[in-house]
């Protein structure tokens, strides 16, 4: 594309942007920016423009494998996991990319990614194949890549509710400018559970994936953190498994397996000098240092701030969001 054609399609993409915030309805957020509703979503206005660029210009390829999640459900580890597990052969552990640069870095999010010269219509920088990283809803990603005859994967994760609204919670107090005014946590609360949230309502967020994965096992492999953190060698064999790339059974014998798996822990990614002092640039021109993408990481944080009947309430919308889908996640109730 020519840089006068990106020009004409950089004033389009802006109009048509511009005409929908006037339109669409429009709430508070928690972080920086008001959010909108598109198309059942909850965006600020800088995901929102990612959105609209990904449906009309991202070119797919067959082999693209993309990490889908709703925020603050394991995503940085997951990113770590798969493109250590995909390129086990590419590099070695002594001089490995993630040494050098955060997750975000080596699998681009690009729903978060910087749309200067619109990187989205340019990826074929990325060796083949390609991984990327998406909190958009399944009903916001381009059928192109959706839809059950494309031969893109997806790999979902999900988390209990009650730790992603907790680790949402504290990474709003790391990123929220302090010349706005403060938000409380039983803002954020209520926000949540009424799904008015940074790319819309969790539950409707997981349940779109895990439709998805129950129609198509091949296309969806769909993880639940909690299962991960239990036996997260397990879940290596079946990502590589699902991506193309299976453990033989020479790499079983020398550990690689195990090898992947510490490498790509919450205490060896958290010890790196990159998480330390890295810093990872948003779509709206702000920067995030990598190691506030790093809390805990652990099951059942969620105890150390909720009361027990803000966690009766969201297990409550839980039990009843996914009665009837197979779908079961923190607490059951009867």
């Amino acid at each position: 594309m020519s840089t006068d054609q990106k020009e004409i399609e950089e004033e389009k993409i802006q109009q048509q942007h511009a005409q929908l915030l006037m339109e669409l309805p429009r709430a508070a957020g928690s972080f920086r920016n008001d959010l909108y509703l598109y198309k059942g979503s909850w965006l600020p206005p800088p995901v929102l423009l990612g959105a609209m660029l990904m449906q009309t210009h991202f070119k797919h390829r067959s082999t693209d494998i993309f990490l889908s999640s709703f925020i603050k459900s394991g995503t940085t580890w997951l990113k770590a996991l798969i493109f250590t597990t995909l390129n086990r052969s590419r590099y070695d552990f002594s001089n490995h990319p993630l040494l050098r640069k955060g997750p975000h870095e080596c699998i681009p999010t690009l729903d978060l990614h910087r749309f200067e010269d619109y990187p989205i219509t340019d990826t074929e920088v990325h060796p083949f194949p390609r991984l990327f990283a998406s909190h958009f809803a399944h009903n916001l990603l381009p059928s192109s890549i959706t839809d059950t005859s494309s031969e893109c994967k997806f790999v979902y994760v999900c988390r209990d509710p009650k730790d992603v609204l907790v680790s949402t919670w504290h990474f709003i107090l790391k990123l929220r400018p302090k010349e706005l005014p403060p938000v409380s946590f039983d803002q954020v609360f209520k926000a949540f559970c009424e799904g008015v949230t940074a790319y819309g309502a969790y539950w409707d967020h997981v349940l779109g994936f895990w439709k998805a994965a129950l129609k198509s096992p091949d296309k969806v492999l769909f993880f639940k953190y909690e299962e991960i953190k239990r036996d997260p060698e397990a879940h290596v064999k079946k990502l590589a498994e699902f991506m193309g790339v299976p453990i033989s059974v020479p790499e079983e014998d020398n550990g690689m397996v195990k090898k992947i798996a510490e490498f790509c822990s919450f205490e060896h990614l958290t010890s790196l000098e990159i998480t330390k002092t890295g810093a990872h640039r948003l779509n709206d021109g702000n920067v995030v240092q990598d190691h506030a993408f790093f809390r805990r990481g652990q099951v059942g944080d969620y105890k150390s701030q909720l009361t027990k009947e803000m966690e009766g309430q969201i297990d409550r919308i839980t039990h009843d969001k996914f009665k009837g889908s197979g779908l079961t996640i923190g607490a059951t109730l009867e």
